[in-house]
């Protein structure tokens, strides 16, 4: 094992969306599967605090922490690929870090000198990266942006710096690039790769691995040119090849001998690789018996990163069925109660995601009622939790005028409501919330215990009574509606320890139909997929048999 701490950095070229969150989660991977102890961070160039406040369509999902850490999407994958188990210090933007700086400016830490990108931001930088050593052998770093972009400078300056810090034999460089194929030339091309290395180079890192996409495996004499124009070994040109299944990645990474390069640049002693995990999802995942089709019905559709988590959570809920999984987006604002048949009629089941804002939402109420009507496996997470209890209160127990009062400030019938204050199980506290405070403060984060009652859907899909899970949300269901919603039928399956917030309802005589307030596809693993998705997919397959 390693007797100190290696650092691995992965910078990315030419183009954005080339997979620098996967290709980091897949040697993450690879490193665990050799028996390393690993971590992964993300440093993000925009200037955004978190990216708690920035819109799905533009920046694709938040993923949450146990902590409550708002962070970039990519620290699902980390987590989805590895058993680590990330946090705030996994995820530092410019903005996180200036603000850093500036605080400490303000209060005299640096003596009244000069404040500057060089030394005071890179140090900083450095620093947050030495916040996730700890106990662990290898730290992999994830440069967000491209290389060239100005926003990403003060990022590679402080990265070319940890070397010289840490030594050496401590540190790699990984660069992520692209080779087109070029059809009407019919060959691949070396120049953006090239391009993209001497950007590198020139502000003084020099990559001991390349990570070339590509869409089919690149000959030797490819790799030989890469390899002479880049200063890299032969041996170090690796083909990141496109996949059917993102859970190849690591399996053809190995194929490639990429985790041999770094375990031996690194100057590590491991065991060999065990992969045969990897190897047994990849085959279930690819050959299903069944299919089911998931209606998701949102209001960001068009983007699947919008829902990057959930969309793994399912497929994920589909292997242990032995089931292909179709994902059926489906436009709330589209949704009246004349076309549900029309929207929704060829889905096995129905999930309604999380989500923030009115537009769409008398949509998903339509949805949730079509599918309790037709008996039809219904999903609601977060949001969907709500709108399921929106819908039976209306159209059930009678509260006509039942909604959110996030929707509709001044309803009469508030069976959701924004509470003034919470229990924070990480400062062990009561929370006050402040209504006018800014966007990103005011939200109950982070993992939170929850207690299932017996002989529930819940209970029998998780095994036990108390499970701990994520949250993401301003809004809770009223308390003061329990008893009337009770009276009507609908079950509160979960709930806080104290019995004071409501976690998940149930109809009882519906053959699958539940509405949890947390996100449980952020802790759903591809060996280890969430209870719920897998009882929510078995009940959709069970559903298209019919």
């Amino acid at each position: 094992m390693a007797c100190t701490t290696k650092y691995i950095f992965v910078t990315g070229g030419v183009l954005s969306s080339l997979g620098k969150g996967l290709a980091s989660a897949a040697i993450g991977a690879l490193l665990e599967a050799r028996g390393l102890r690993v971590t992964i961070q993300k440093l993000d160039p925009y200037i955004n605090v978190d990216p708690g406040t920035m819109n799905p369509f533009q920046h694709g999902e938040v993923f949450v922490t146990d902590d409550g850490a708002e962070t970039d999407l990519d620290l699902g994958h980390y987590e989805r690929f590895t058993t680590a188990v990330l946090g705030r210090k996994n995820n530092f933007t410019t903005g996180k870090i200036y603000h850093t700086v500036i605080t400490k400016e303000r209060r005299g830490d640096y003596l009244g000198g000069t404040v500057q990108v060089i030394p005071h931001i890179t140090d900083e930088i450095k620093n947050s990266i030495r916040m996730v050593s700890g106990d662990v052998d290898v730290v992999i770093v994830e440069i967000g942006g491209t290389i060239g972009d100005i926003e990403s400078l003060p990022f590679l300056e402080a990265i070319r710096q940890f070397k010289a810090d840490a030594g050496k034999d401590n540190v790699i460089y990984i660069h992520l690039t692209l080779v087109p194929y070029i059809a009407t030339a019919g060959e691949v091309k070396t120049k953006p790769t090239q391009h993209s290395v001497k950007e590198l180079r020139s502000i003084g890192i020099q990559p001991d691995i390349l990570l070339c996409r590509t869409v089919s495996p690149l000959s030797d004499s490819i790799k030989s040119k890469i390899a002479l124009f880049c200063n890299v070994e032969k041996e170090s040109v690796i083909t990141a090849r496109d996949v059917d299944c993102i859970y190849e990645v690591p399996l053809g990474f190995h194929k490639e001998g990429l985790d041999d390069r770094v375990v031996e640049k690194l100057h590590i002693w491991t065991r060999a690789p065990r992969l045969e995990n990897w190897a047994d999802f990849v085959r279930q995942y690819k050959a299903p018996e069944h299919a089911v089709t998931i209606a998701i019905v949102g209001k960001y559709v068009d983007l699947t990163e919008s829902y990057k988590s959930l969309n793994e959570a399912l497929h994920h809920g589909g292997v242990p069925n032995r089931c292909k999984v179709s994902l059926k987006f489906v436009d709330s604002e589209t949704i009246t109660a004349d076309n549900c048949l029309e929207k929704l009629g060829d889905a096995d089941g129905i999930l309604v995601p999380g989500g923030f804002g009115s537009r769409g939402v008398e949509g998903k109420i339509c949805a949730a009622r079509y599918a309790r009507e037709n008996r039809i496996p219904y999903f609601g997470i977060c949001l969907g939790m709500q709108i399921a209890v929106i819908e039976f209160a209306r159209h059930v127990a009678g509260i006509t005028e039942a909604h959110s009062a996030e929707f509709d400030e001044t309803t009469p019938e508030p069976v959701i409501y924004l509470m003034t204050e919470w229990f924070d199980e990480q400062t062990r506290t009561v929370q006050q919330r402040d209504e006018a405070s800014d966007k990103g403060g005011t939200m109950r984060l982070g993992a939170y215990p929850c207690h299932l009652e017996k002989e529930t859907l819940a209970l029998q899909a998780y095994g036990r009574e108390s499970i701990s899970e994520r949250h993401r949300h301003r809004y809770e269901f009223n308390n003061a509606y329990i008893e009337r919603l009770e009276q009507a039928g609908l079950v509160f399956s979960g709930k806080s320890p104290e019995g004071d917030l409501v976690e998940i309802v149930e109809i009882g005589d519906h053959p699958w139909f539940l509405g949890c307030q947390f996100h449980p596809e952020f802790k759903s693993r591809p060996m280890t997929p969430h209870p719920l998705f897998t009882s929510f997919i078995k009940a959709s397959l069970e559903n298209s048999h019919k």
